[in-house]
């Protein structure tokens, strides 16, 4: 890769690994300060609320921003606010305050900058690199995601929580403002429609619609969207109780607490290596089964057994497969979306994945309370399992790699953007001729 492109993706790539070590201390260091003050299944679940509500109620605007604003400085600004959040968190308390609901807000407010974040972040990569650098790019991002986010930042959390609760805070603090820092070595990056004329002011709204539409009238993204929609569902009505359940019916120690995240994060680390290697063997096809049901196994093995180490085989499991699903999905959307609405169609397409989280958090609490824990676990299986029947049996490899290979039309002003909607499965695409093989 010449050294012209590898100097940004090498900034982007610093800026997110910093940032992935922020998320992974307080990944561990969150739950178990809401763990040490209330042991109810509901005021549990309630971080993961707390941390996913801005994706449906901030979502598509942050994508309009990611498409009208320099995304070099929407990363900077981003880091900077949650750097600010947890390190008030931090200082409430080194003076002893100590309640369920600052740590909510401080959550809240990380998750409203982490919507605008990581909309600009996915939207970068095409920027600096060539299509078919692309799969390659996303797979180091990924794994270096899942070492730090999960593997290195939460075991280092929970150590840091067990000497001290605010100083797992004020570390998490810091990566995002070193994270914020590394974003400033990123080359401008301002909206693409910069370079076409287009005499008429286009409103925020209208951005809003236009990314949403785009989305929804591509058929293959929004049912890849819809199956990852069950998969987080699930996934959050069972995450927010995991601390629960190894603490309780497993009766572990809550040090163990990191190593029920490090060890997934070691099946996602070999999924985000392998995708280039297994996903053009397999297919996306299968590998979006593979997606769903593995994790329903998992939670079947966890709600049904007291193995510790066969619930982490499990788990290792799961991750891997999600892991190869999340690169697949992410270079469609990547290469399928033309770069002025990739902003705008990226929020659209995680407001649906993500906007499920609290939905599921809230819903794992209330089952948890009359179900008990292991039975939620139970019930998620169930659940996934049947929704992934009429979801996934409406993907295929060949619609995936028909829809990644296309050239995508650059529309040339907002208001022609509705043109650029992809037609219908069956239906001749006009730029059928220009279509090629990456």
């Amino acid at each position: 890769m010449p050294a012209a492109v590898l100097r940004p993706f090498t900034a982007l790539w610093a800026s997110q690994a910093s940032s992935n070590l922020a998320d992974g201390l307080l990944q561990a260091a969150a739950p178990l300060l809401v763990a040490t003050l209330s042991r109810d299944p509901l005021e549990v679940a309630g971080l993961t609320v707390a941390q996913y509500l801005p994706w449906l109620l901030a979502t598509l605007p942050a994508g309009a921003l990611a498409d009208r604003m320099d995304r070099r400085r929407i990363l900077v600004l981003g880091n900077g606010l949650r750097a600010s959040g947890f390190a008030l968190l931090a200082l409430s308390l080194a003076h002893g305050w100590r309640h369920v609901a600052l740590l909510y807000a401080a959550v809240f407010i990380a998750g409203c900058a982490e919507t605008i974040v990581d909309n600009a972040a996915l939207a970068i990569p095409p920027r600096l690199l060539p299509r078919e650098k692309l799969e390659r790019a996303n797979g180091r991002l990924f794994a270096t995601q899942s070492v730090i986010n999960t593997f290195i930042g939460p075991p280092a959390g929970a150590a840091l929580f067990a000497l001290a609760a605010s100083a797992a805070f004020f570390t998490g603090a810091a990566a995002f403002a070193l994270a914020g820092l590394a974003a400033f070595l990123l080359p401008a990056l301002r909206p693409t429609r910069e370079n076409h004329e287009d005499p008429r002011p286009v409103g925020i709204t209208q951005d809003i619609r236009s990314g949403w539409t785009y989305f929804w009238r591509h058929r293959l993204l929004r049912r890849v969207a819809f199956i990852s929609a069950a998969i987080n569902f699930f996934g959050s009505v069972t995450g927010g109780l995991l601390v629960l359940l190894i603490t309780g019916p497993y009766r572990l120690p809550l040090s163990s607490y990191g190593l029920f995240i490090a060890v997934p994060a070691a099946g996602a680390i070999a999924g985000s290596l392998l995708a280039a290697h297994v996903v053009p063997r397999v297919g996306g096809g299968p590998t979006t089964w593979l997606a769903a049901l593995a994790p329903a196994a998992g939670y079947a093995v966890l709600g049904l057994g007291d193995s510790a180490p066969l619930a982490l085989a499990a788990t290792f499991g799961a991750a891997l497969a999600s892991s190869l699903n999340q690169i697949v999905v992410s270079t469609l959307r990547q290469a399928a979306v033309p770069d002025a609405l990739l902003g705008r169609v990226t929020a659209a397409y995680r407001l649906i994945v993500l906007g499920v989280v609290p939905v599921g958090a809230l819903t794992g609490g209330l089952l948890g309370r009359c179900l008990g824990i292991r039975h939620t676990f139970v019930a998620a299986a169930v659940g996934l399992t049947l929704a992934a029947i009429p979801l996934c049996s409406r993907v295929t490899t060949r619609a995936l790699r028909d829809a990644a290979s296309a050239e995508t039309p650059e529309p040339a002003t907002t208001a022609s953007i509705s043109a650029c909607a992809p037609p219908s499965p069956g239906t001749p695409s006009p730029d059928s001729s220009r279509r090629q093989r990456t």
